[in-house]
C-alpha cells in the first residue's frame, strides 16, 4: 500500500463535465496497483481475508498459547518459556501462563524472556524511560529519539492499513442501495476514524484496551529536559516547543521553554527554533480529521464522539517520573526540579483512622506500617470459638473449585481449593446439614468485617458487599518438594497488573467496579500460606503477613496494592474473603438473597415450618 500510494497519486478533478474522470481513474489505477501486489505473495482474495474470529485470535495472540505447548512436546523449553511471555504480555491475567513462566525461569535458569510481537516504538519508549529515570541522559536521549521514529513510521503503516476493508455496520450489504457519493461517504468515514485512531493504537500495549495516557507528547517532555541535562538547549527549547503544540497551557513546560531561551539568549533567536515538523503535520492531520468526522455526524446522521486522545492526567496514575519546572533562580547554577505533574483528585478522599465499631477488634497496623495505601491489618475480629464453628460450617458446606467454574486447582496444582458463598450457607442451614446458628455466624461475621471497614477508612457513601466467599487451600501430599510456585500470583483486585509496563489496566475481565478488599482468617495450624503485599513489578514484597485466627487483612482494591498468597506446603488454610463496592449497581445477588432470608428468620424467631416457605424454593 506504500508503494502504490507513492507510485500513483490522486489527481485533482477538473472543471465541468467530465472533471471528476482523472480523480477516478487514479483511484482505479491504485486499486489495481494493490491488488497486482497482493495477489501474487498472498492469493486470491477470498483466501487472504481472515474471519473476524481469527483476527480476534491473533490480537489476542491465543497461536503463542498452543506454540508453547508444541514446544514443550519437542523438549524446547527455551522456545516455549518465549512462547509463552509472548502470549502473556497481552493476557497478563492468565494465572496458569503465569505460573509456566516461574516455572521455566526455575528449571532452566532463564531469566530473560523475549516479546515475539513486541512493537519496537514501544519497547524504545519504555527502555528511554528506564535509562531517564536512572539519570543516564545520553541514553534516554538515543531511545526515545528511536522511539519517535519508530512511532512516525508506525503511524504511516497504521494510516495505509485503514485502507483495507471496511464493514458496513448500519446496512446489510445484499440490501444496500445508497448512490455513489452516499456510498463513498460511509465507506471514507469509517477509513477515516480508523486512521484518526490511530493515535490509540499506537498508545496501547498488546492485549489491552486503555492506551498509555498522553503518550506521544510525553516523549518530547521527557526529550526536552533530558537534551537540558546534557547541554543542548537548542534540542530542549525544539522538544519543548513540540510538546506544547498538544498542551499550550502547560506552566511547567511554558516556563522550562522561557528558560531556554534565555539560556540561547545572545547566541541564537529563539524564534529560529520551531517545533518539530513530524509533530506539526502529525497534529494538523489530526485536527483535520476530526473536523471532517464530526462534520459527517452532524449532517450525515454518523454517531461520534470525539475522545480526548491528549489527556494529560487521566483516571491512572503512572509510577513514571515526570519532568517539570526548572527554578529561574538556582542557588548555584542552573537546577530542574524532579516532580511529578499535579494528577488529578480521586473520585472520592483518601483517609483511614476511623474508629473501629467493636472493643474486642485490635489494631495492629496502618498503612504506613505496611509500607503501603490504604491498608489496615486488625486482630480478634472473631474469637477463637468462632474460628472453630466457622471452620465446621466450612467442612460441610465446602465444594471443591467452587467460584472458579469447578476448577479445583484454579492457581496452583499443587493444592486443592474449596470454597462456599453465604447464600449456600444458610441453605445447608435451613435444611438441617449444618446447624442454622452456624450458617447464620458466616453471615454475621461478613456483615461486621463490612461494617468495620467502611468505618476505617472513613468512607462517606455505604460499601456495599460485591462478593463473599469462604475458602480453603490445601496443600496436596506428595507435591510439595522443590515447591517454587504461589498459592495464589500477584495480582491486583479491579485491575490487571500488568508488572512489565508498570500498570495496572482497569479493564474487563478485572473486577473494575471493586473499591475494597478484605480477608478474615480462621486458622493457623498449616504452613506457607503468607499473605503477602508487593510493588507493582509484582516481585518486591513490601509487607508479608502470617494468617491466624480472627487477623483481618483490608485493603483498596486497586494497582496501588498488588498482592498474593504464598506457598502452602502443609495442611489446609480457611478464610472469609470479602470485596466491596461503592456502586450499588454491583451489589452482590445472593447477598441481597441472603439479606431477605435473614429478615423473615428474624421475624418474631420463627423457623422455615412456622412461616409457610418451602427454603429450597425461596432461595
Amino acid at each position: 500500500r506504500r508503494l502504490c500510494r507513492a507510485q500513483v497519486r490522486l489527481a485533482a478533478p477538473g472543471p465541468g463535465s467530465g472533471g471528476d474522470l482523472p480523480f477516478f481513474g487514479s483511484v482505479l489505477r491504485r486499486a489495481d496497483c494493490v491488488r497486482r501486489c497482493e495477489e501474487p505473495s498472498l492469493g486470491a482474495v477470498s483466501r487472504h481475508r481472515a474471519a473476524e474470529e481469527v483476527r480476534a485470535d491473533f490480537q489476542r495472540r491465543v497461536p503463542y498459547s498452543y506454540l508453547q505447548r508444541a514446544y514443550i512436546q519437542l523438549n524446547k523449553l527455551e522456545e516455549a518459556a518465549n512462547a509463552a511471555h509472548t502470549f502473556f504480555m497481552a493476557n497478563p491475567e492468565h494465572m496458569e501462563i503465569q505460573q509456566d513462566l516461574e516455572n521455566y525461569k526455575t528449571t532452566s535458569g532463564k531469566v530473560s524472556l523475549i516479546d515475539w510481537e513486541a512493537r519496537q516504538h514501544m519497547e524504545d519508549y519504555s527502555a528511554g524511560v528506564r535509562h531517564y529515570d536512572k539519570e543516564e541522559y545520553e541514553l534516554a536521549i538515543e531511545f526515545l529519539e528511536r522511539a519517535l521514529k519508530g512511532y512516525y513510521s508506525e503511524d504511516e503503516d497504521c494510516q495505509v492499513m485503514c485502507e483495507g476493508p471496511q464493514r458496513f455496520e448500519e446496512h446489510e450489504y445484499l440490501d444496500y442501495k445508497a448512490g455513489l457519493y452516499e456510498a463513498i461517504a460511509d465507506h471514507y468515514m469509517q477509513v477515516l476514524a480508523c486512521k484518526h485512531d490511530c493515535v490509540r493504537e499506537l498508545a496501547t500495549r498488546s492485549g489491552r484496551i486503555s492506551p498509555i495516557e498522553n503518550f506521544l507528547p510525553l516523549h518530547y517532555d521527557y526529550l526536552q529536559f533530558a537534551y537540558y541535562r546534557v547541554g543542548d538547549y537548542v534540542k530542549a527549547l525544539e522538544c519543548a516547543k513540540s510538546y506544547l503544540l498538544f498542551h499550550p497551557d502547560d506552566e511547567d513546560v511554558l516556563e522550562n521553554a522561557g528558560y531556554y531561551e534565555g539560556l540561547l539568549e545572545g547566541a541564537v533567536d529563539p524564534a529560529t527554533i520551531k517545533p518539530r515538523k513530524e509533530a506539526r503535520t502529525l497534529l494538523r492531520r489530526h485536527k483535520l480529521e476530526s473536523h471532517l468526522l464530526q462534520v459527517a455526524a452532524a449532517g450525515l446522521g454518523y454517531a461520534y464522539t470525539e475522545p480526548n486522545y491528549w489527556n494529560r492526567y487521566g483516571a491512572r496514575q503512572d509510577e513514571h517520573s515526570v519532568p517539570s519546572s526548572i527554578s529561574s533562580e538556582p542557588e548555584d547554577g542552573p537546577r530542574l526540579s524532579l516532580t511529578k505533574k499535579p494528577m488529578p483528585k480521586p473520585d472520592r478522599e483518601l483517609k483511614e483512622g476511623g474508629p473501629l465499631l467493636y472493643s474486642d477488634v485490635k489494631f495492629v497496623y496502618n498503612s504506613q506500617q505496611l509500607n503501603g495505601t490504604q491498608r489496615v491489618l486488625l486482630d480478634n475480629v472473631i474469637s477463637e470459638e468462632q474460628c472453630r464453628e466457622l471452620h465446621r460450617v466450612a467442612s460441610g458446606i465446602m465444594l471443591a473449585g467452587d467460584g472458579y467454574r469447578g476448577k479445583t486447582s484454579p492457581h496452583t496444582p499443587n493444592e486443592r481449593f474449596e470454597g462456599a458463598t453465604v447464600l449456600k450457607a444458610l441453605k445447608y442451614g435451613y435444611e438441617g446439614r449444618v446447624p442454622l446458628k452456624s450458617a447464620r455466624l458466616f453471615y454475621d461475621i461478613s456483615e461486621k468485617a463490612r461494617r468495620i471497614v467502611e468505618s476505617y477508612f472513613l468512607l462517606n457513601s455505604t460499601l456495599y458487599f460485591s462478593y463473599t466467599h469462604l475458602v480453603c487451600r490445601t496443600a496436596l501430599s506428595g507435591q510439595q518438594e522443590r515447591r517454587n510456585d504461589l498459592s495464589h500470583p500477584i495480582h491486583a483486585d479491579n485491575c490487571l497488573l500488568d508488572p512489565e509496563a508498570n500498570e495496572c489496566w482497569k479493564e474487563p475481565p478485572a473486577y473494575t467496579f471493586r473499591d475494597y478488599s478484605a480477608l478474615l482468617y480462621m486458622n493457623a495450624d498449616f504452613e506457607g500460606g503468607e499473605f503477602i503485599f508487593t510493588e507493582m513489578d509484582a516481585k518486591t514484597v513490601t509487607a508479608s503477613i502470617k494468617p491466624k485466627c480472627g487477623r483481618m487483612i483490608s485493603f483498596s482494591s486497586g494497582g496501588e496494592n498488588p498482592h498474593g498468597v504464598k506457598a502452602v506446603t502443609k495442611g489446609q488454610r480457611c478464610a472469609v474473603a470479602l470485596w466491596f463496592t461503592l456502586d450499588p449497581l454491583y451489589r452482590e445477588l445472593e447477598r441481597i438473597q441472603a439479606d431477605e432470608v435473614i429478615a423473615m428468620l428474624d421475624q418474631e424467631h420463627l423457623g422455615p415450618s412456622e412461616m409457610n416457605i418451602n427454603p429450597k424454593d425461596e432461595l
